[in-house]
């Protein structure tokens, strides 16, 4: 029963959309409505505002640890297991993809699911956040960068805990398989040379109150 409430609860944090909320406290154009149009960091960054794509990876990334702390925090309190646990991470992860105040309509994930890995473990999280920067900064693609951190994830977990703890294992995997499976279109724009550098701008997001668009 107490597992069902974490997971309910975790996907609601999950499905709160920094990328949208973020983008109204600025007075910036619906990030859905421009560029990727994925209601994510790096579309925010294209507006050519970074404090609100700053704003928008943290509140991303801090939701995906929060709701995988507090869990584990409860857990033993309500009896709630490494299954609990595994499906808590998998849950606020979902919430992003498919957030609910939304209509179903969310972000890619990336930021969402380094925190919880960070949650998971710092250490696996920062392997992953190493690996993703070592990426971004050697080709400047996010979504090539999200693709290779999101395959090595899994490698890292197992590395750290081996098969001890399964169920949190096959969390990370659907999660990785699920960045994969939202970055099908930057793949394809990735092969045929069509996909936008990190830090380049839309022409059609700005400020949503007028003036001249960025």
């Amino acid at each position: 029963m107490y597992t069902i409430i974490f997971t309910i609860v975790a996907y609601l944090i999950g499905s709160i959309s920094f990328a949208v909320v973020t983008s109204r406290v600025f007075g910036l154009s619906d990030p859905r409505t421009y560029g990727s149009k994925n209601p994510g960091a790096t579309n925010v960054l294209r507006s050519g505002n970074k404090k609100a794509a700053i704003a928008t990876l943290i509140g991303d990334a801090a939701k995906g640890w929060f709701a995988v702390w507090l869990a584990d925090l409860l857990a033993e309190r309500f009896g709630v297991g490494n299954l609990g646990i595994a499906l808590v991470a998998l849950a606020v992860f979902l919430g992003h993809l498919y957030p609910i105040f939304f209509r179903f309509v969310g972000g890619k994930g990336v930021a969402t699911a380094l925190g919880v890995l960070i949650g998971l473990n710092v250490w696996l999280g920062l392997a992953t956040l190493v690996t993703w920067l070592v990426i971004a900064y050697a080709f400047r693609y996010s979504s090539l960068a999200a693709l290779v951190a999101s395959i090595f994830a899994p490698f890292y977990f197992g590395l750290l805990f081996g098969t001890d703890q399964i169920e949190i294992l096959l969390a990370v995997l659907a999660m990785s398989a699920l960045l994969v499976f939202r970055h099908r279109d930057n793949i394809s724009n990735l092969i045929a040379g069509k996909e936008s550098r990190i830090g380049s701008k839309s022409a059609p997001a700005g400020n949503k109150t007028g003036g001249k668009k960025q």
